[in-house]
């Protein structure tokens, strides 16, 4: 299936009917993160789960979110332009047995709306405010990565009063022009197209897939994240990365460390981005004791 497709309304939501029928009902537990592979995924299916799934209205988007478990709240946020809660899965099975888990996914993935707004940081962090105000009141602790633990910089820096702490995975400063984004998505669905397919059945608008590529393009190629953010931010800070992170390079994750006023380190060795999808047991090893610390 190319590109092609989305010239063609007619075949294009045929097409999407389609996949509607294999993703829902009896098979809901097939779905994939982004390149999953043979790995095992989570028997929750996060960020499609109509038994825990809940919206919210923030500005001029719906985004969806879905609560398990009990105890102090924990917002899990995951990665960005493929990134999925289904991804978090571990993480999420973990945290949410000693937590109240709240899972979001951001605006423009899974079940989210894209809105009309820039998808920056600051909104999404607004974003995640909203999902707030109508769950808890408690101050929360964000366990985001990639593009998840962007928003968790920003949301600590915007909303300081609402936040615990932070752990960051894979997200270090920043520089504009540190790499050049031209995305589509022809070339992101090349790379895994049963998620893909799938992610298009979920997706509330999936017509607007290529502007919303574009959108994120744009975005990403003027951003800056320095200091005049992180170290602004208060709450303790778990900044943690592979190793060999190929997104947030060694030295970058370094530099987003000093800069953060109350930071820890954790650096997962010979792991990639998605460290706690490559060595989950060492990146849980270092989460425990900073989640579970005395501020």
């Amino acid at each position: 299936m190319t590109i092609k497709v989305f010239k063609q309304k007619t075949i294009f939501s045929f097409f999407i009917l389609l996949i509607s029928l294999s993703v829902f009902g009896q098979d809901i537990k097939g779905l994939r993160y982004f390149m999953q592979g043979n790995a095992t995924a989570s028997s929750v299916p996060y960020g499609n789960n109509q038994s825990a799934g809940h919206y919210v209205k923030s500005d001029d988007a719906k985004i969806y979110y879905e609560v398990y478990g009990k105890g102090s709240p924990v917002v899990v946020l995951h990665g960005g332009i493929v990134g999925s809660s289904l991804e978090m899965g571990q993480l999420s099975d973990s945290l949410s047995q000693k937590h109240q888990v709240i899972s979001i996914s951001t605006r423009g993935h899974g079940r989210s709306e894209m809105g009309n707004k820039i998808p920056s940081y600051e909104q999404k962090a607004k974003d995640v405010n909203a999902v707030l105000d109508k769950v808890t009141k408690e101050k929360v602790t964000i366990v985001g990565f990639s593009d998840g633990a962007y928003t968790g910089y920003f949301f600590a820096e915007q909303y300081p009063d609402r936040i615990e702490k932070l752990v960051a995975i894979g997200a270090g400063e920043w520089k504009k022009g540190f790499r050049e984004f031209n995305m589509d998505y022809k070339s992101f669905s090349a790379m895994d197209e049963l998620f893909w397919k799938q992610q298009m059945a979920i997706r509330p608008e999936p017509k607007r897939i290529d502007e919303w590529f574009s959108t994120l393009s744009s975005y990403y190629n003027n951003l800056n994240i320095d200091k005049t953010i992180l170290g602004k931010i208060k709450c303790p800070v778990l900044v943690m990365a592979g190793e060999k992170d190929q997104n947030a390079p060694f030295d970058t994750v370094i530099a987003a460390y000093k800069m953060i006023p109350n930071a820890q380190l954790s650096i997962i060795p010979n792991a990639p981005h998605p460290a706690f999808l490559v060595n989950f047991d060492a990146v849980w090893a270092s989460m425990k004791p900073f989640l579970n610390q005395n501020n």
